[in-house]
């Protein structure tokens, strides 16, 4: 009998709440490094906290599956994916894994700005271990797929963020892996490139490679994975067909914040760039004045507000806050990328409000998603699952308005008799 492709026994992984990774790249930075190792002694001996991200996970997964990773931000999905890859060390247990293994977790983190396209693509398939001929061979194919055939010797620090991502996914798709561990790569860019990148995704699940898949998309996980793991603070809840874990996990996984009140986003391993700390919601003002009723209504106006850490001055070009179903599909996505506004922070706690003006959604629970970049080179924090709001319609009643039709869009339209022609 051949042996599982993973074998996963006991995984368990602990962080220190406040520490971020080793990075000294200057002497000023290990000085500073030495500083805050010396602070974080300190701290450990006093008592400070830690957390689990994650907890006694046991699971094996045979040849040939593909298995989909689902659970809240901070569930311990790409902590486990991290471990798997060899990118991090468990804190106890073991993962096994038998066969050539080949991650898709942080696109483009590879690519050197200065460099061209063409150098990118070389430089990016070697990262990912695939060998030179390897990478010839697929050359054409790679260049095709991410559409950039006029641009392959322009430094890749000219390219639109779109530009950018196509091409690092065209290069990560190439791989060839018995084992393929995927981390929410079709979350980015634009409707027609996520087609694409799920037709790739199609033709790996067919292809009889073992594939361990991270998703908010719940109709993605559905439509590509056989069996999911569900988790939950570092725990596995359940593995089980997916069917049913998408089930278990609409039914138990309505853990809703109310508004006006401050959601902390903080990690375990705080980043070592500019990252969300909090997050706050309401329904927006109107007219000069806080509404009644705090909770978004069809229709009206909502507003975030965002606190965000920079360890220095930043500019920001993409703050993003975007609504999606239970589905994992995106509805509203508000971006100040979209309209050309530049944001900067400065050094230590920074705070902005971002009001949509008119919320065209009916009642219902939306998870809303976080972006923060400087695209196309920088990517500073992405939070995909910060809370989950409800839209309420509790005014149709008293305020005569119509009732709403059935579906996620609040619509407007006539209807008339005409003539026969």
């Amino acid at each position: 009998m051949a042996a599982p492709a993973i074998v996963v026994k006991h995984l368990s992984k602990q962080y220190s709440i406040g520490q971020s990774p080793a990075r000294h790249d200057t002497l000023r930075d290990t000085l500073v490094g030495i500083g805050r190792s010396l602070h974080r002694s300190a701290r450990l001996q006093a008592g400070a906290a830690s957390i689990w991200a994650l907890q006694d996970v046991s699971f094996e997964i045979p040849h040939g599956q593909v298995i989909g990773i689902i659970g809240r931000n901070g569930a311990g999905k790409s902590t486990l994916l991290k471990i798997l890859s060899q990118i991090t060390e468990p804190t106890s247990g073991l993962a096994l894994i038998n066969g050539r293994v080949g991650s898709l977790l942080e696109i483009g983190t590879g690519f050197h700005p200065e460099l061209t396209g063409r150098e990118n693509i070389y430089l990016y398939g070697a990262i990912l271990g695939m060998q030179r001929a390897e990478i010839v061979r697929k050359f054409d194919e790679i260049v095709a797929f991410a559409e950039i055939e006029k641009f392959l010797d322009t430094p890749v620090k000219r390219y639109s963020s779109g530009m950018y991502v196509r091409l690092a996914f065209a290069v990560a798709a190439q791989l060839e892996p018995e084992i393929l561990l995927v981390d929410e790569v079709l979350a980015v860019g634009d409707t027609e490139f996520q087609k694409r990148c799920l037709g790739k995704m199609d033709d790996v699940a067919s292809s009889g490679r073992t594939v361990l898949f991270v998703s908010h998309n719940l109709n993605i996980i559905q439509r590509l994975c056989n069996q999911t793991l569900l988790l939950d603070r570092g725990v596995l809840v359940d593995f089980a067909p997916t069917q049913a874990i998408i089930q278990r996990y609409i039914d138990t996984g309505q853990v809703l914040e109310k508004p006006g009140a401050w959601i902390d986003l903080r990690r375990a391993q705080e980043l070592a760039k500019p990252y969300f700390t909090h997050i706050w919601y309401r329904r927006g003002i109107q007219g000069g004045q806080v509404q009644p009723a705090a909770y978004p209504v069809p229709e009206g106006s909502l507003e975030f507000r965002l606190k965000i850490f920079s360890d220095s001055i930043h500019r920001v070009n993409s703050l993003a806050v975007t609504l999606y179903d239970q589905n994992g599909t995106k509805l509203v996505n508000a971006d100040t990328l979209n309209h050309g506004i530049q944001l900067t922070l400065d050094e230590g706690l920074n705070q902005f409000s971002l009001a949509i003006d008119q919320l065209h959604l009916n009642p219902g629970i939306y998870r809303v998603g976080l972006w923060m970049a400087n695209p196309p080179v920088h990517v500073y924090d992405r939070v995909d699952d910060a809370i989950k709001i409800e839209v309420f319609d509790h005014e149709t009643a008293l305020s005569g308005r119509r009732p709403l039709e059935d579906g996620v869009v609040v619509n407007q339209f006539s209807i008339q008799k005409i003539a026969l022609e």
